[in-house]
């Protein structure tokens, strides 16, 4: 097998340009598991501003359910003094459901 001159020409002109190819595609595959491992490592770990949003949503989440309890309490208490069993029940499971939220809001002196 002979090989045109022109061919070898080509061969030897492009041969520089695939090596650098060819160290490239080397060097990123043997950089992706360590590169996929950090990935894997920041979506797996909390940071601590992350922790402290976190927390704040679920503090704010159970002051509004206690707001929301309160009023419904305090609604049904006035019905429940106009006669309404039924209001007396619900004012009572208000007020339970209070109490077990209540140790888990902070509280704020005035």
């Amino acid at each position: 097998m002979t090989i045109r001159p022109a061919a070898a020409l080509a061969l030897l002109l492009l041969t520089p340009t695939l090596g650098g190819c060819l160290a490239k595609t080397a060097l990123d595959v043997a950089t992706a598991p360590v590169r996929v491992a950090g990935k894997a490592v920041d979506l797996a770990t909390t940071s601590q501003s992350e922790a402290d949003e976190k927390r704040g949503r679920e503090m704010r989440r159970r002051e509004e359910r206690l707001g929301q309890l309160q009023r419904s309490y305090d609604k049904n208490m006035r019905r429940c003094d106009d006669g309404d069993r039924g209001a007396c029940y619900k004012a009572r499971n208000d007020y339970a459901e209070m109490q077990d939220i209540r140790p888990t809001v902070p509280y704020e002196p005035r």
